[in-house]
């Protein structure tokens, strides 16, 4: 058994039986039943992912990963690719919108260069995970290999797992690789069986005509390569980045940990479909931060099942969205572990019929 079939074999659902007793706790606090909506929902989740009784999020990770797509050659965005390295300087540097928003709420931004095109200068708080120098032109044939993409997953995990040895108690995800959303938008086609239209967006704010061409380009990579959308992996390599199997591989070692994982945008929400595809289970382990202004993310909430927590026309990635996610996940704990119930605070409850 190789370490992804063996992750894959440990992930078990939640603790229904305590998310039970959460209920009865949180109807108990001093508000009327259900006041505090979506904020209980998450809770409750939590309580049940984590099996804790009272569950803390003290130890917040945000991964950013980073990769390059071949596919770029196709003129599907306004930036060339040697933004996906520029970029990952940025992070590395704290002056991008992640670093803004994970100190707001407290994350730490880990940093791993999964597929860059080129060779990054070495920095304490850059990780390399580096599988190959960016995926090949999927519109040519494959963007990698099956080996590759499983090497890409197993790094995912094995990266999940030495911060989870660190003590994450929750962990977010978010991504940088220029032509991503085209990967993703073939990524969900192929999954959803949804025409590519419904799934293909401007991304770094391509006009129309750049729009319908990044829309040819994601069918003419689906029909060279005929990706088998019941086998996520064979997806992966032929439509896929280093960056996206990597956040799936995260999700999955999260999963098996019991670690809750907030799914930023559109690229997140493609690795969350890998990932949900080759274990269900997963979806329970999923906090879906928001929706955002591609197409392609409401399919794919859509299809998984998942209810995102806000809606704020972001479209940026890089894990942003999942830090303002992390910090409604908090703020859920929270009523659960420090609000008084009606008998500790002496108030009265209601009226019985």
């Amino acid at each position: 058994m190789d370490k992804l079939e063996e992750i894959n074999k440990s992930i078990r659902g939640l603790d229904y039986k305590l998310i039970e007793l959460t209920q009865e706790r949180l109807n108990n606090l001093t508000k009327p039943q259900g006041s505090l909506g979506r904020l209980e929902e998450l809770a409750k989740q939590i309580v049940g992912i984590s099996g804790k009784e009272n569950p803390e999020l003290k130890n917040k990770v945000i991964f950013t990963l980073a990769g390059d797509h071949g596919v770029t050659a196709e003129g599907v965005s306004v930036y060339p690719k040697e933004v996906t390295a520029q970029m990952v300087y940025n992070f590395l540097r704290g002056g991008a919108a992640i670093n803004v928003l994970a100190n707001h709420v407290g994350a730490r931004v880990v940093v791993a260069d999964f597929g860059v095109a080129e060779d990054l200068k070495p920095h304490p708080a850059l990780v390399i995970r580096k599988i190959n120098y960016g995926t090949k032109n999927m519109v040519l044939g494959p963007a990698m290999t099956k080996d590759e993409a499983r090497k890409a997953l197993i790094a995912g995990i094995e990266l999940f797992e030495g911060e989870f040895i660190k003590g994450a108690d929750i962990i977010g995800t978010g991504e940088m690789g220029i032509g991503n959303t085209t990967a993703s938008s073939a990524i969900t086609a192929s999954i959803t069986k949804r025409p590519v239209e419904d799934v293909t967006g401007k991304g770094t704010d391509i006009d129309e005509q750049g729009l319908l061409r990044k829309i040819a380009v994601v069918k003419k990579a689906l029909k060279v390569n005929s990706p088998n959308p019941e086998d996520p992996i064979d997806v992966l390599a032929k439509v896929g980045g280093f960056e996206i199997s990597g956040l799936a591989g995260i999700i999955l070692g999260a999963a098996s940990k019991r670690v809750p994982v907030v799914i930023d945008g559109f690229i997140s929400g493609a690795a969350a479909l890998i990932a949900y595809k080759i274990e269900p289970k997963t979806k329970d382990y999923m906090i879906a931060a928001h929706c955002s202004m591609e197409r392609g993310h409401r399919v794919i909430l859509d299809y998984i099942g998942l209810k995102p927590l806000l809606d704020l026309n972001l479209r940026l990635g890089e894990g942003t969205g999942a830090a303002l996610g992390m910090c409604l996940a908090e703020a859920g704990v929270k009523i659960l572990t420090q609000m008084a119930t009606f008998k500790s605070a002496g108030v009265s409850e209601k009226n019985k019929p």
